[in-house]
């Protein structure tokens, strides 16, 4: 079976921030994204989104240049203001063209 290198870009936030990242993605050229709700404690301990729900994970399989535009969106954009993490990892899929 071949395979095709691409990066995943995971990305957990506060729900609310759901349908702008979604825009945010979908601007920087990703296909498409996947959205599940998420829980858990990071450095911060309890965050003020567990009033207003819980947060959202959302993985994009895209080419490293998209995933790496939308890395530069969330660094100028949310995190100087919203609880958001963002981690890149590489993936081989099958069925390339799905996703670029």
């Amino acid at each position: 079976m071949e395979t095709h290198p691409l990066t995943l870009l995971t990305i957990v936030a506060e729900s609310l921030l759901k349908d702008r990242l979604i825009h945010d993605i979908r601007n920087s050229g990703a296909k498409g994204f996947t959205i599940v709700e998420a829980s858990g404690e990071g450095s911060r301990q309890r965050r003020v989104s567990e009033i207003l729900g819980d947060n959202i994970k959302i993985e994009v399989i895209t080419k490293k240049e998209i995933a790496t535009t939308i890395l530069e969106v969330l660094q100028k954009d949310y995190f100087p203001r919203f609880a958001v993490i963002a981690y890149f990892s590489d993936v081989h899929v099958v069925r390339e063209k799905k996703y670029t």
